[in-house]
């Protein structure tokens, strides 16, 4: 896991010639800004040289809190640090916990509709309303095929989330139907031991009875057996470090999100600006009303490692996940 305090980015430009090539590259440090600007300067010069030699790469990085380009760190103003542990504030400003061995597993109830079931559904429904209009109403066949279409498009791409939200609720409900399959995760593995929290949106697991490396197959494997959010699990993986979010969402709370500087990205120099710190303090009132999770029960009877307890305290006491607030 790597959250650096300091950034730079290094511009660089190459002329051969009527070929002009512009590289932009950010460096980062836990030394200082000439350190980041240093190593900013030597990725930049690595990625021309590979561009030069006929590599394809993009000719700038993104200006993201995280999950951007596989390699660049998180970019978030680190609030505190607990051990191996870092707390950041997050670009609309909630913090998260950020650990690089203490598995978070987040299972979010909304599930998108996988393309192949679309269009299984959309090819359903326009078989079925060209039979009807061509053999029941007699209507001509590009008519009956053109309506067919446009019934395909209305019907069927809502079709299979429609038919999802029925057996879901059949089944007992979105809750449910996630904390079962988490039981039968844990029934296939008995040496696990995970502590199951409700979010907003959904669940969230922890482990207790070992520490991961965040790519290892493993992970992997519980992370596709319980149905992980795939923004959170392509995260874990990029960023080599697992990531919870420990205070409420702001429009959860009735207010905005904290605006950042016109630059965007992270910079140690924003955290002094009086627009971001008068945010701050209202934020820090208002999210003692509401908490970022809930527990709700400790599933498998696999052993509690003490390094996995210690961030597990940290993360209850940050959430307030113990007290029956609301969810925001």
């Amino acid at each position: 896991m790597l959250i650096p305090t300091y950034w730079a980015e290094a511009r660089l430009q190459h002329r051969e010639g009527r070929r002009t090539v512009t590289l932009r590259r950010f460096g980062w440090s836990e030394v200082g800004e000439a350190e980041a600007q240093a190593h900013a300067d030597t990725r930049a010069r690595e990625a021309m040289a590979r561009v030069l030699s006929g590599e394809t790469l993009p000719r700038r990085e993104r200006r993201v809190a995280y999950n951007g380009a596989e390699g660049v760190p998180i970019r978030e103003e680190i609030v505190d640090r607990h051990g191996d542990s870092a707390i950041t504030r997050t670009g609309y400003g909630a913090l998260c916990l950020n650990t690089p061995d203490v598995l978070f597993a987040d299972i979010d109830f909304a599930e998108h509709s996988r393309p192949r079931h679309v269009l299984a559904a959309m090819a359903l429904v326009f078989v079925a309303a060209a039979a009807a209009l061509i053999g029941v109403f007699h209507v001509q066949v590009i008519a009956s095929l053109i309506v067919a279409f446009f019934a395909s498009l209305l019907l069927g791409v809502p079709l299979p989330g429609a038919l999802r939200k029925v057996v879901v609720a059949l089944r007992g409900g979105p809750e449910q139907v996630a904390l079962r399959r988490v039981r039968r995760f844990v029934a296939s593995h008995p040496d696990w031991r995970l502590r199951v929290y409700r979010t907003p949106a959904g669940l969230r697991l922890l482990a207790l009875h070992r520490r991961f490396d965040p790519r290892e197959d493993a992970v992997r494997t519980c992370f596709d057996a319980l149905g992980v959010d795939p923004l959170y699990a392509r995260m874990c993986l990029n960023q080599n470090c697992f990531r919870a979010r420990v205070t409420p969402k702001p429009w959860r709370m009735g207010l905005q999100r904290l605006r950042a500087p016109y630059s965007a990205a992270w910079r140690p120099e924003h955290a002094s600006l009086p627009a971001r710190r008068a945010w701050i303090e209202r934020y820090d009132r208002e999210a003692q009303g509401y908490a970022a999770c809930r527990y709700l029960e400790t599933v498998g009877s696999g052993p509690s490692d003490p390094g996995a307890e210690s961030v597990q305290a940290l993360h209850d006491l940050l959430c307030q996940a113990e007290r029956e607030l609301p969810l925001a």
